[in-house]
C-alpha cells in the first residue's frame, strides 16, 4: 500500500524524513523538487507536481486521498498542517481576463500565467474539496471548512467558510500546548 524505505529512496525526492508513508497510488512529478519532513502520510490518488519552486512538506502532515498540489511556484505545508480529501492547491493559474489564451498547449507568447507561492503555516487544516489559489498565505492555526474557495491570505487562528472564503470566527490556540506535549514525548 505504501512505499517501503527502498522504494522511497528510488523515488528521487530532494529529501525525506523518518516515518514517511506515501501511497503507491500517488503520482509524483519532479520529485527532485520535493522535500518531506518526519511523520508524513500521503494517501491514495494524490498528485504532487512540483514546479521550479518546489514543494516543501513539514513534519506531522497528513494529505488525504485525491489531493492536488501543483504549480510553478513553491508550495509550503508547515508542521502539523493537514489537507482533507480532494483539496487542490495551485501556485500557478492562467490569466482568464480574455487578454490572453489559456492552457499549456498554447505557445507561451500567447499566455500570461500567474505564479505565486502558497504557504500553509503550522497547524493549518483545510476541509474537503477546498481550492487554494496562487499567492495565498494561511497563517498559523487557520482552519478552513469544506468547499471553501481561498483566494486571499488570512490571519492566525481564523476559521474560514464559504466561496469565496471569509472568517466566521476565531479558533482556539490550545493546540500549541498539545504540540509541546508531542514534541516532549519524542525526546
Amino acid at each position: 500500500m505504501y512505499y517501503n524505505s527502498t522504494e522511497l529512496e528510488s523515488l528521487g525526492l530532494k529529501s525525506y524524513g523518518k516515518n514517511v508513508l506515501i501511497s503507491k497510488k500517488t503520482s509524483i512529478y519532479n520529485p527532485g523538487n520535493i522535500e518531506i519532513g518526519d511523520n508524513v502520510r500521503i494517501d491514495d490518488f494524490c498528485i504532487l507536481s512540483a514546479g521550479t519552486g518546489g514543494i516543501s512538506i513539514g513534519c506531522y502532515v497528513h494529505i488525504a486521498c485525491y489531493c492536488l498540489l501543483i504549480g510553478a511556484e513553491r508550495i509550503v505545508l508547515k508542521d502539523f498542517s493537514g489537507l482533507s480529501s480532494r483539496v487542490s492547491i495551485y501556485s500557478s493559474t492562467d490569466d482568464y481576463s480574455g487578454n490572453y489564451l489559456t492552457n499549456p498547449t498554447v505557445p507561451d507568447k500567447f499566455r500570461n500565467p500567474i505564479s505565486k507561492q502558497v504557504t500553509l503555516d503550522k497547524h493549518v487544516v483545510i476541509g474537503a474539496s477546498t481550492v487554494i489559489l496562487p499567492g495565498v498565505h494561511l497563517h498559523e492555526g487557520v482552519a478552513a471548512g469544506a468547499n471553501c474557495l481561498i483566494t486571499k491570505s488570512f490571519k492566525q487562528y481564523s476559521i474560514l467558510f464559504g466561496s469565496p472564503a471569509k472568517v466566521i470566527k476565531q479558533r482556539s490556540e490550545k493546540l500549541k500546548d498539545l504540540e509541546k506535549n508531542i514534541i516532549f514525548e519524542e525526546l
